[in-house]
């Protein structure tokens, strides 16, 4: 775990950054979620002018149109990507698609979220370029046209380019353009308000995953791309109106690639939370239609599993955000990837094969999705509220490779008949422990961090230099300290 010689390396590393920059989880200790805030002087006093003009900056207020603005956002960007296991389900079986594979058809759908999660420091560096919602909007404008392209895809090689990059391209310009925005309006209810964002593609995939069934059905696979081309342009066109950000006011950092984050333990361990979430996500969210119809349902049930899958996600991220808040931010990222495992490992495997035994591991999807609601939250705890953009750019950058890769994965350990998902649903638990294990260690380097400010707050107390308080511990010390903390108690 990361020792103090490391954060004075991390310290050191940092002082070409300017000091307004240079911030990063040795200033950031407390869990208090506005300390940090306060630490660098970014917290707004009465009559202090934000961006837009207002006199003074209070917790929520305009934020709630923005929060409103980025849910129906992403009901429409991830809400839509969450359909494509309705999509892969066709294609599976219809033969529409010519020169086609299965294992084709799951590079169509890894490679959505893999280009989105990739062109992420590009969309960063706009967004300090040209600003967000200008950002936004570009991103809107290459949904539309993936889906009118794919509308009329004869070839595999045709969805690549339309519903695989060119989606993946508008999902990330709209994605990495609004997932920072919502923290910036909260400090107490941070949690809360992005997990209600998160939950709009919960609400949006389940809207999607039941009409875009439907739509196939009765108005052919052409026809149902555009209208979802049409549907997406005008929302999201819309939201683009309401979104507003406050990058001037806290003073963000939209730096493509802040190399130094990567001589932080604790990053490391936030990375790999996510690279194992990420893996577990995309595989349940894209198969699990697949595998009702391989066990031996109809196609309208296997579209109303992946519809109980996203309503789990749309009730369950602001319920995780509101717990997040409360219990603390770590503690509930740590438990969303426990249960996930247990769901996967446990309800999945000894009772999948039943249809209500399915529909109840589907009700567990708030769980497998946790990374949404809680990842910027964790961010802001790890690094800050004004290194988060650069964070989350390199973030999504480190997830590109589970985010292609992970259903091809998943078809690739498929075997056939009704146990033929075995394989994918262990090594999916498996991912979700993983993550698990990571989220832990995070957790007992932030409670590490909790008692060492502990210690220097008591310490400059009583000392006549508190300018620079220090804590001076052996290696065994922290080793100790580290393990009692992954069993100790307390909200962080």
């Amino acid at each position: 775990m990361t020792s103090n010689s490391a954060k004075a390396d991390g310290q050191t590393a940092l002082s070409s950054v300017p000091e307004s920059e240079s911030v990063l989880t040795t200033q950031n200790p407390s869990n208090d979620a506005g300390l940090f805030e306060k630490s660098v002087g970014l917290e707004e006093t009465p009559g202090e002018s934000d961006s837009s003009g207002v006199a003074e900056f209070k917790e929520g207020g305009y934020g709630w149109a923005v929060v409103a603005s980025v849910a129906v956002a992403n009901a429409h960007t991830w809400g839509l990507n969450s359909s494509y296991a309705v999509f892969l389900a066709y294609y599976l079986r219809a033969g529409s698609i010519g020169g086609a594979s299965p294992l084709a058809f799951a590079f169509v759908g890894g490679l959505s979220i893999s280009t989105s999660l990739l062109v992420s420091p590009l969309v960063t560096w706009c967004i300090g370029k040209f600003g967000t919602v200008p950002t936004f909007r570009v991103g809107v404008v290459l949904e539309a046209v993936s889906f009118i392209g794919a509308s009329f895809a004869t070839q595999v090689w045709h969805l690549l380019l339309s519903q695989g990059l060119c989606f993946g391209l508008g999902l990330g310009f709209c994605f990495t353009s609004t997932v920072g925005v919502v923290p910036q309006w909260f400090t107490k209810q941070r949690s809360f308000a992005n997990g209600v964002a998160a939950a709009g593609s919960g609400f949006g995939g389940l809207t999607y995953s039941l009409a875009t069934n439907a739509m196939i059905t009765n108005l052919g696979l052409a026809w149902a791309f555009r209208i979802l081309a049409i549907l997406a342009f005008v929302v999201n066109g819309a939201c683009s109106l309401v979104l507003k950000d406050r990058n001037k006011a806290i003073g963000a950092k939209h730096v493509p690639f802040h190399k130094d984050l990567f001589k932080l333990t604790e990053y490391w361990l936030f990375l790999g939370w996510g690279f194992f979430s990420l893996l577990g996500y995309v595989i349940v969210v894209f198969s699990i239609t697949d595998y009702a119809r391989q066990v031996g349902f109809s196609a309208s049930q296997g579209s109303l599993v992946a519809a109980m899958f996203n309503l789990s996600q749309g009730l369950g991220r602001p319920l995780i955000g509101l717990a997040s808040d409360r219990v603390g931010r770590i503690n509930i990222a740590g438990l969303g990837s426990f249960l996930a495992s247990v769901a996967a490992l446990i309800l999945w495997i000894l009772a999948g094969k039943n249809y209500a035994g399915l529909i109840v591991y589907s009700l567990f999807g708030a769980f497998a999705g946790s990374i949404w609601p809680c990842v910027a939250p964790v961010g802001a705890e790890v690094v800050g509220i004004q290194l988060l953009p650069a964070a989350l750019s390199i973030y999504w950058l480190a997830l590109v490779l589970p985010a292609t890769f992970a259903e091809v994965i998943a078809l690739e350990l498929k075997k056939s008949g009704v146990n033929g998902y075995i394989d994918v649903q262990l090594f999916t638990g498996i991912m979700f422990v993983m993550s698990f294990v990571f989220i832990w260690f995070l957790r007992s380097w932030k409670l590490e961090q909790l008692e060492l400010i502990g210690f220097n707050n008591e310490k400059a107390e009583t000392s006549d230099d508190t300018k620079h308080p220090t804590t001076h511990r052996g290696a065994t010390q922290k080793l100790t300290s580290y393990i009692k903390n992954m069993f100790v108690i307390k909200r962080v």
